[in-house]
């Protein structure tokens, strides 16, 4: 059995409210958890200290048995200091695709041809 640290939301239609719960990976999202360790309230301001509620006791001990965060509690452990999250480092993910560096090879292109008539 393979267990979770995870959101479950809750709340009305447009105002959403999370638990953060330990569940086995192959329940539903907002289905049987076995335990509940938190809160996360997004509509809250980003300061206010209820926003994200967590029972480090709880999640230390689950973190001990073997329960994996998911990446956005992980986020919530991390800024906690229960778990840490690795740095990730893509110096690739600004650089533009293919087809973009291919658009911009033929602006590049139509630019400097004007420039040449016009210098001859």
């Amino acid at each position: 059995m393979s267990l979770k640290i995870r959101l479950t939301r809750g709340g009305a239609k447009k105002r959403p409210y999370y638990r953060i719960v330990i569940a086995d990976a192959r329940a539903p999202r907002d289905g049987r958890f076995i335990d509940k360790v938190g809160a996360y309230d997004p509509m809250k301001a980003k300061d206010d200290p209820a926003r994200i509620v967590l029972d480090n006791e709880k999640i230390q001990s689950w973190l001990a048995k073997g329960a994996q965060p998911t990446d956005r509690v992980l986020r919530f452990l991390d800024a906690a200091g229960l778990a840490k999250r690795p740095t990730r480092n893509n110096p690739q993910k600004a650089e533009p695709g293919e087809k973009a560096k291919e658009r911009a090879a033929k602006r590049a292109e139509k630019a400097a041809a004007p420039a040449e008539d016009a210098a001859a």
